[in-house]
């Protein structure tokens, strides 16, 4: 009988599944990111960018008395809010944006407001008509308004794919690479060494591992999507499952990658660092990534985060399939199988 069957072993593959995922389990902190950063994420993203059709026009009047007019012309306005303004304070309320647009009640108003800020050009168009019309402008024509609600087109509805888009990724790196660097500093893997298991044996274990806790961990925020903010999902559960089976693997050979020679935990902690912050910023998670220049974008769509963003996206609120997304899927097979070959060509017990 072999080493790895006596007295009743499991594989050696098994055990070390079985033995990371009590690990886990031990660990309220990876609990918490697992599954409590994409609801708390979702909640003050959804307060902090309701849709455009609950956030109101925040104006500023100064001019104290002089500006009563205006602020009452304003303030019978629907979906402006009027605030009347110091002049002391005024540009620093708009620079916070506690206002989005400064009005300063001279002949004819004046505006002050900033031209890069979204929230501020239709705040001038509000201002504008509202002050026009109530001083006798008259319209040649009253357009007719066709309110189109698209399932999807809310800003919490894009966002919630990016939440578990980088939820897998934190997970996935810091999963296994953080817990390849802890047995290192135990001493736990120089002493796998004697073992009969092998080294694609423990990387793989801690691939499966991390596969264990998929379903609840993208279910969680999905089901709180729908239930909270009524989020649409028009793909097929397989399509997803594929998307998110596809990134969890990804992000866990990036993890394996940067596991393999780190010997402390500044040291995983700094690459960690290196291989995330590029995709927080780059891969689409809170704004879309074409918003770039176009000289950046080869690199923005090759990252692991931005494949991953875009393919959920595009199962979740566009119902495609896995056809219509090979592109994004072919760019994760390849963050896949890139790093787990590096890994296990370099890795070293010691």
């Amino acid at each position: 009988m072999s080493d790895s069957r006596r007295g009743g072993a499991h594989h050696p593959l098994a055990e070390l599944t079985l033995a990371r995922l009590r690990e886990f389990m031990r660990e309220p902190e990876a609990v918490f990111w697992t599954f409590g950063y994409p609801v708390i994420m979702s909640l003050a993203l959804a307060f902090a960018f309701p849709s455009a059709e609950l956030q109101p026009v925040l104006v500023g009047v100064t001019g104290g008395d002089a500006g009563a007019a205006i602020r009452q012309t304003l303030a019978a306005a629907p979906g402006v809010t009027v605030r009347d303004v110091a002049a002391a304070d005024a540009l620093r309320m708009l620079r916070e944006g506690e206002v989005h647009i400064l009005v300063e009640p001279t002949d004819p108003p004046s505006y002050r407001f900033d031209k890069a800020r979204d929230e501020s050009r239709p705040a001038r168009l509000v201002v504008d008509n509202a002050l026009k019309g109530a001083a006798g402008r008259a319209d040649p024509w009253t357009a007719t308004e066709l309110p189109v609600d698209v399932p999807g087109s809310r800003y919490i509805d894009w966002l919630i794919p990016g939440i578990i888009g980088t939820g897998l990724m934190a997970n996935g790196m810091w999963g296994v690479g953080f817990s390849i660097v802890q047995a290192r500093m135990r001493k736990v893997l120089k002493r796998m060494v004697a073992s009969p298991m092998r080294r694609y044996q423990y990387l793989a274990a801690q691939l499966l591992a991390r596969m264990t806790f998929l379903g609840p961990e993208v279910a969680f925020p999905l089901v709180f999507g729908v239930l909270a903010f009524g989020m649409p999902i028009n793909g097929s559960i397989a399509s997803m499952a594929v998307v998110v089976l596809l990134a969890a693997l990804a992000f866990s050979a990036l993890g394996l990658l940067f596991g393999t020679r780190a010997r402390t935990f500044e040291g995983i902690s700094g690459l960690m660092n290196i291989g995330m912050l590029p995709m927080w910023i780059l891969s689409g998670v809170f704004f879309s990534a074409s918003n770039f220049p176009d000289a950046i974008q080869p690199l923005v769509q090759a990252l692991p985060l931005t494949a991953t963003n875009d393919a959920l996206r595009a199962v979740i609120l566009e119902g495609s399939p896995l056809p219509a997304i090979r592109d994004e899927l072919a760019i994760l097979l390849a963050w896949i199988v890139i790093p787990f070959a590096v890994s296990l060509k370099i890795f070293r017990w010691q």
